[in-house]
């Protein structure tokens, strides 16, 4: 365990404050919340390039983390009616499609590399974006109806970065 990997491990921690902060209303102590977690995704990743500290845990831990908190947040958008169901549907199906997917090559005994690709860290932000500005609008009183043109552009990537895994693990599996 390193730094790096435990900096990954506050942003875990840090998700149940986030849901409950938001189930009771606190949408702005929330908003801070999400942009710590979101921060130690970034700082989590530059400690380990810069000091050499990658490793098979974090290359796990690390998407595994940032999937719980977008998960978590979109679904708890979600129920308190703060974002449309069908995004939700769309990143947590992805989601739920990949990690099976994962689960298959696995067991297969097939090799699995974690890598990110571009269009995969792209969707990643969008998510992050959405959640942001959400709060963002919601903490301050305004409709989030603003941010349509986000949710399509962030169901696309997500849609397309699904597509493109699914093709990665297929080719695996070949």
């Amino acid at each position: 365990m390193n730094l790096p990997n435990s900096i990954t491990l506050v942003r875990v921690i840090l998700i149940p404050f986030f849901i409950d902060l938001m189930i009771y209303g606190y949408y702005r102590p929330a908003l801070l919340v999400f942009i710590v977690a979101c921060l130690t995704d970034a700082l989590d990743g530059t400690i380990a390039r810069l000091t050499n500290a990658k490793t098979d845990l974090g290359a796990f831990l690390d998407p595994m983390a940032d999937k719980l908190l977008i998960v978590s947040s979109f679904v708890t958008l979600a129920i308190l009616s703060k974002i449309p169901v069908w995004l939700v549907i769309i990143v947590v199906s992805r989601d739920i499609i990949l990690t099976l997917g994962s689960i298959v090559i696995y067991f297969t005994g097939n090799s699995l590399t974690i890598k990110p690709s571009i269009l995969g860290k792209g969707t990643t932000f969008l998510q992050f974006l959405v959640v942001t500005l959400t709060l963002v609008l919601v903490a301050y009183g305004i409709k989030p109806a603003y941010l349509t043109g986000v949710y399509w552009t962030t169901a696309g990537f997500t849609i397309a970065s699904g597509v493109q895994y699914v093709l990665r693990g297929m080719k695996i599996m070949a």
